[in-house]
This record gives C-alpha cells, structure tokens and sequence, in this order.
C-alpha cells in the first residue's frame, strides 16, 4: 500500500486520487487558519515556489480538530490562505487527522511515520510538550498526529520519508527535500 492509493477531494470539491502526484516529492501538512503556527504557511509557500519546477507539491488539508483553529468554511479556507500568505500549491477539504474519523491518508501517514517525540531543546517544543500534557494528554499516548501543521514527506514512489512535528519550521525540511529531488 502506498499513498496513491488514496484519493481526496480539493477545495473546489473536486475528487482526485493521489495517484495525480506520483512522480512528485510530496509534503503532506494539516493545516489550521487560526494557529500560532499558521506563518508557517508562508515558508511553506517559499519551498514550493523555490522546487516545485524541480518537482516538489505541497498538500496542505485544513482541520479543526486542535483547539477549534479552522472554523471557516472551506471557501473562506482559501481566500484567507491566497490573501494572507499567497498560497498557490493545493488545498484539499478539512478533514479530520486523528481519531476514528480521521481521514484514511493520515491514519496511513501516521502508521508509516510514527511520533518518534518533540524537540525539548528549542523552546517551541518545550512549549509544545507542557501545553500537550496540560491540557491534552491523551494525545501523547500514540503515533497519531499532535497539532496543526504536522508534516509528512513523501518520495517520488509514495513512500513515507519522514515526519515533521508542528514545532519543526518548514526550512528545517529543505535538505531532506533536496535529496529527494
């Protein structure tokens, strides 16, 4: 089983398969409007725009699930993301990432890349961990995905590389993306 297994449908409502993207280093992100995290749209932006000609797709799904931070309606998802950080690469519809109604693609992506923890040294992770453990501690009790802005990189063959936490900046992907290309 790979990722072009799974289809999903864009914002505009079209249904795709994943199978549209083979042949493209992928990074799969959950993505909330209404997050401290949300300026990471704007790096991931930047690596689209400096790989997508050598190859890289972004595919960024809304969800609301953490903290309520994705309110709006997918049509109000996309106007904010092109007026606020000129998103260009494709968005799908919210979904949910976790639980028994997450979205098949990230149970998958969860299973083949697991939560191997967070980075305590910087000071995001720290921050991450203490606000996990306060006030949600049942997330840290598997491999599902913690918060918005959880990334996964894919290869060209659809296997999963490797797993991004929401603390991690989308530049600490670049040369994990470089090599891929």
């Amino acid at each position: 089983m790979g990722i072009y297994e799974f289809s999903a449908t864009r914002i505009n409502g079209k249904e795709v398969s994943l199978e549209e993207y083979k042949g493209d280093v992928l990074i799969i992100v959950n993505t909330a409007s209404e997050c401290g995290f949300t300026p990471q749209y704007e790096d991931l932006q930047k690596l689209y725009d400096r790989y997508k000609d050598k190859g890289l797709n972004i595919l960024g799904f809304p969800c609301n699930q953490f903290g309520g931070q994705e309110p709006g309606k997918n049509e109000e998802v996309e106007t904010f993301c092109q007026l606020n950080y000129g998103v260009s690469f494709p968005l799908f519809n919210k979904v949910d990432v976790r639980g028994t109604q997450a979205h098949p693609l990230f149970q998958y992506l969860t299973d083949q890349a697991p939560f191997t923890g967070l980075d305590k040294k910087q000071g995001d992770g720290k921050m991450m961990q203490a606000m996990l453990q306060e006030h949600h501690p049942e997330f840290m009790k598997d491999d599902s995905i913690k918060w918005n802005f959880t990334k996964f990189l894919i290869d060209r063959d659809g296997n999963v590389v490797k797993r991004f936490e929401s603390v991690e900046a989308p530049f600490e992907m670049e040369s994990d993306i470089e090599k891929l290309l």
